[in-house]
């Protein structure tokens, strides 16, 4: 009895050693190795200022701008003077850009003599294309009195979000 159990815990022994070298015989470890890269450019900028039309005796100044910020110094003469400037604006990136917003305000304390107007710009700008901003000038063709208050500064908001 105790030689056939022996026997029987010697071949359970070889079986199991057999079991484990047909295993690792058989079993294969794969390795998968990835690398991301964002290749997508964020780049809406302004690229040009130019004076589109400019009443005689009016001084435009030289516009200025850095690819997020444009300014001007326009000096009206007399009622009904007027400076338009053509802003545009480029989407150099390769991520196409959706206008969330536009806003423009006029700061406190400025003449009531000088209006602002401005038109609409794409609401879709997609890559490598362009969109042009006009910004008109004007001093108030109806007034009659020479104002005590001689300057406005507007300041705009352009925002464009991914699409």
């Amino acid at each position: 009895m105790k030689n056939t159990r022996s026997i029987i815990i010697g071949s359970l022994l070889i079986i199991i050693l057999a079991m484990a070298v047909g295993y690792s015989a058989f079993a294969t470890q794969l390795t998968i190795t990835g690398t991301a890269e964002i290749i997508g450019e964020w780049n809406i900028r302004i690229i040009n200022i130019d004076v589109q039309d400019i009443s005689k005796g009016c001084n435009a100044g030289q516009p200025k701008y850095t690819d997020t910020k444009a300014t001007f110094d326009a000096k009206l003469v007399k009622p009904g003077d007027s400076i338009t400037y053509l802003i545009t604006i480029e989407n150099s990136g390769t991520i196409d850009a959706v206008l969330e917003e536009i806003v423009f305000k006029e700061e406190d304390g400025g003449s009531d003599d000088i209006k602002y107007t401005t038109t609409e710009i794409a609401d879709v700008l997609e890559a490598g294309q362009q969109t042009t901003l006009t910004v008109k000038i004007q001093y108030n063709p109806e007034t009659s009195v020479n104002p005590s208050i001689k300057n406005k500064t507007i300041t705009g908001i352009i925002q464009y979000t991914q699409k």
